[in-house]
């Protein structure tokens, strides 16, 4: 969470406390009712507690701000309290049932939500819950000295924009309440449930992005992309030196500004079980994602999805048309079952990528 507003909610929790209430309760209570029986459920930057009587237990309250923490467990105190950042939170991975997020990830700057989004991913189960509320708009702002609380960031967001964020992060969306429009202060909320698949590794400053076909069922089940021991993605990365940890998205992102999706969400234990229909919706989505984060250039592994998307004839490096302005390269597939291409020549392709990124 931006940390000026870390710093407005340490100095105003007792009185946020006093001053705001639940205003959707019923919603909270739908979403407790979705969590599993006995399943531990996460109160993302609850604030004072407004929503904990509403979401069921066993529940942990989680919030940047420890003032916030404070307030939340003394006026409930079989609330398990936490002080931690949404972008890295403190719990194993599939260990909670849902995530309730109220008002709280319009804290954090919009290009940093897909890993705060990939975080959930990570602790809720395939068929874990999510709902989050947020105002509507577009742009950011900076509350004024004449706010209640000034100098809290706000990420403005639509119903469509975080749908993309969404399912881009390995969630499939359930439900949108609200009106969507981009008048200030209106809000909506979404529901979603986190899918067999795997969330993106993206974020600003990207050198390069990766854009894999799918995931398989085995890279979706261990939560790393082209993971199968067979698949040559990550030696040829590392001969390349686009990542130094092996099988490790996130320091590739954090490391040499590698990020990493998927043309199509939906695992499959083969990717020649995608349609054509598939690759092009999802293409579409990550020619949104491009535009909005702008890397330095684009890799595609595997030419089945630019070819059923884009151009039936394309052939390995870089493409003579861009996607969402950036360069495109399209490389053969790493997979094992790829017996044409050599660890050696995948490593080519990928350094290519990258100076295409850097020329």
């Amino acid at each position: 969470m931006d940390r000026a507003t870390v710093e407005a909610y340490e100095q105003g929790a007792r009185r946020y406390a006093e001053q705001r209430k639940a205003y959707h309760p019923e919603r909270a209570e739908t979403f407790a009712a979705a969590v599993g029986a006995g399943a531990w459920r996460l109160d993302l930057g609850c604030g004072p507690g407004l929503y904990l009587p509403h979401l069921g237990r066993p529940v942990v309250a989680l919030d940047p701000a420890r003032a916030m923490v404070a307030e939340a467990v003394a006026r409930h105190p079989g609330a398990v309290g936490v002080v931690a950042e949404a972008g890295a939170l403190p719990f194993r991975r599939g260990s909670l049932g849902g995530a309730w997020a109220s008002k709280s990830l319009q804290h954090i700057p919009a290009t940093s939500l897909p890993m705060a989004l990939a975080e959930l991913h990570r602790v809720l189960p395939v068929g874990g819950v999510l709902d989050v509320t947020l105002f509507a708009g577009t742009g950011a702002d900076v509350s004024d000295a004449d706010d209640d609380f000034p100098g809290r960031l706000f990420s403005w967001w639509t119903p469509d924009t975080l749908g993309d964020v969404l399912v881009g992060a390995g969630f499939e969306v359930t439900g949108v309440d609200g009106p969507g429009n981009d008048r200030d202060h209106d809000r909506f909320a979404v529901a979603a449930r986190r899918g067999r698949t795997l969330a993106d590794t993206v974020g600003p400053g990207m050198r390069l992005l990766v854009c894999g076909l799918n995931p398989s069922v085995y890279a979706a089940d261990a939560g790393v992309g082209f993971a199968r021991p067979g698949n040559r993605f990550w030696p040829a990365a590392l001969d390349a030196g686009l990542a130094t940890v092996d099988r490790d998205p996130r320091a590739a992102l954090r490391d040499h500004g590698i990020g990493m999706t998927d043309i199509v969400k939906r695992a499959t234990p083969r990717a020649d079980a995608l349609s054509t229909a598939e690759y092009r919706t999802g293409l579409a989505r990550v020619e949104r994602l491009v535009a909005w984060l702008q890397p330095g250039a684009v890799c595609f592994v595997g030419l089945a999805g630019w070819r059923a998307a884009v151009d039936r004839k394309a052939k390995p490096g870089p493409q003579p048309e861009p996607l969402g302005g950036r360069p495109v390269y399209v490389m053969p597939s790493t997979s094992g079952l790829n017996a044409t291409s050599s660890r050696a020549d995948l490593t080519a392709h990928l350094q290519s990528a990258a100076t295409l990124a850097s020329p």
